[in-house]
């Protein structure tokens, strides 16, 4: 299993930024994915292998999750970024996660 993530940077409060995991090693269709803000440490948002979107509270209404099964990509689209959305963004599948994208929310 490979996870890379890339799409992170420096934003201001309100802004928005996208953040893609390219995956490859797996039936990629087949499973769930999830992103995390720190490795394992916050759940954000999951999707599906049947496309299903899957929320923490703290980003439902500012984040959306999609995939692009025939790029086995995942992304996450952020937006109204606020500061305690800062830190490194992991996604996942099963137990495997990649090096992480660091978003940084300040003004």
């Amino acid at each position: 299993v490979q996870l890379v993530e890339s799409g992170g940077g420096p934003v201001q409060p309100g802004g928005s930024l996208t953040l893609s995991c390219q995956a490859s090693g797996f039936h990629f269709e087949s499973y769930n994915l999830s992103w995390f803000l720190g490795k394992g440490a916050r759940w954000v948002a999951s999707i599906t292998s049947a496309n299903g979107e899957l929320y923490a509270d703290s980003v439902k209404g500012r984040f959306a999750v999609s995939r692009d099964n025939a790029k086995n990509i995942i992304y996450l689209q952020m937006n109204n970024l606020k500061p305690e959305d800062t830190g490194r963004y992991f996604c996942s599948v099963a137990d495997s996660y990649g090096q992480g994208t660091q978003v940084t929310v300040s003004a």
